[in-house]
């Protein structure tokens, strides 16, 4: 309730009795009951066009994970790591494997363990300067 604790409400309380007196108390308590009633209704009003204007998919929305303080980029990361190694073997797992779909995670980890090819041209002799292409510069 706005960060105000009991005790603190009855000291605002006493304050208020004293400041407003007891004549005018009601007359402002009912004037903030109204004031709360109507910010409710308003901020009900507002859920609910947002709801209509947003859809159903609005209620499915899982805000805990859309808040910035459980921001992990460790995590993050991980996630991101394990949708592309469940991509890759999700045909497999969905029902009878097929030839592609048997051979697809054996390729990709084979691909990811084996080292980078990188073309080898004639080997140098000793003293002999290595190719400059000019256009490639």
């Amino acid at each position: 309730m706005l960060g105000i604790n009991g005790l603190e409400l009855v000291v605002l309380a006493i304050i208020a009795v004293v400041v407003l007196g007891p004549e005018r108390l009601p007359e402002y308590a009912s004037q903030l009951a109204r004031l709360v009633k109507g910010l409710r209704r308003m901020a009900t009003g507002a859920r609910e066009q947002l709801r209509e204007e947003v859809g159903p998919e609005l209620d499915e929305v899982d805000w805990r994970k859309l808040d910035p303080r459980q921001y992990d980029p460790r995590r993050i990361i991980r996630e991101a790591l394990l949708d592309d190694i469940e991509d890759v073997f999700k045909p497999v797992s969905e029902g009878a494997p097929t030839a592609v779909a048997a051979t697809a995670p054996a390729a990709a980890l084979g691909a990811a363990r084996a080292p980078l090819s990188v073309p080898v041209g004639p080997r140098l002799g000793a003293g002999q300067a290595a190719p400059y292409d000019l256009e490639a510069t």
